[in-house]
């Protein structure tokens, strides 16, 4: 592991991969942490140099005081490339990830392309999350222990079978989130930051290729907020996933993965 302070906040990283490969850095999404990536690494790490954040309040993250903004977090990302000297690198973010991938981008010229992943634009006319998901999300009952309470976040992110269909991953995953995800100070300091999020002032000054993609049954950041995206960015490519939950790129990693990968080969 590698780790970086900034104004006294240390954020931990690991890289994968070959060191003279380009370089793709994965933000992952609200409460997430680097785990989240293990899949769309063992993809690239053949060629690919991959840098994972734990974001602030995260994993091996510091877990200072809320609210944090995307633009501290966009900060953040900063200095994991400072410290790591990358001069060039490609972005990709889920979620929240992809807020701060938009930040990014905005706020530093070594960005060289985009995929943003279930993600939003903000601003007044953001599709917001649902009332009734927010309160699943934010609200376990007392009696869940540990791993019931995980399971319980986790289900408006994801179909209705998947837990069913894959119970050995599901289980593995709340393994891997009780030993990586935020804190709960850290989450809610998060959340406060995804809340108050609003790029749509700012992307015109994103040039660099783009891949959006989305899965049409996102119950947590609904698909509309694609086609904001797509307003904002109208040179960008976007492609729905059909049927795809807010975790589409872990159900669907077979498929999105490969996706990513070929955008990737393209542009690097």
């Amino acid at each position: 592991m590698h780790s970086v302070t900034r104004d006294g906040v240390s954020i931990e990283y690991a890289v994968d991969g070959p060191g003279d490969g380009p370089t793709v850095l994965l933000l992952e999404g609200l409460g997430y942490g680097r785990w989240m990536w293990r899949w769309l690494t063992d993809a690239l790490a053949d060629e690919y140099e991959v840098i994972r954040p734990d974001n602030r309040g995260t994993g091996g993250s510091d877990v200072p005081e809320g609210p944090y903004t995307v633009p501290e977090m966009a900060a953040d990302a900063r200095a994991v490339l400072d410290d790591h000297g990358a001069d060039r690198v490609h972005v990709c973010g889920a979620s929240m990830g992809g807020m701060i991938a938009q930040e990014l981008a905005v706020a530093d010229d070594r960005v060289a392309s985009l995929a943003l992943l279930c993600t939003s634009p903000g601003g007044d006319d953001a599709v917001e999350t649902p009332a009734a998901v927010q309160e699943h999300i934010f609200s376990v009952p007392d009696e869940h222990g540990p791993r019931e309470r995980i399971r319980y976040l986790m289900e408006p992110a994801v179909s209705d079978d998947f837990y069913g269909r894959e119970p050995d991953l599901v289980d593995r995953i709340v393994d891997w989130r009780l030993a990586g995800d935020a804190t709960p100070a850290g989450r809610e300091a998060q959340a406060a930051a995804v809340a108050a999020f609003d790029a749509t002032d700012q992307l015109d000054e994103i040039d660099v290729p783009t891949l959006i993609l989305h899965g049409t049954d996102d119950r947590v950041l609904p698909v509309g907020n694609t086609d904001l995206l797509a307003h904002y960015l109208p040179h960008a490519t976007v492609e729905r996933v059909d049927g795809g939950p807010h975790l589409f790129f872990i159900e669907r990693r077979d498929a999105v993965n490969p996706r990513i990968r070929s955008f990737l080969d393209e542009v690097a």
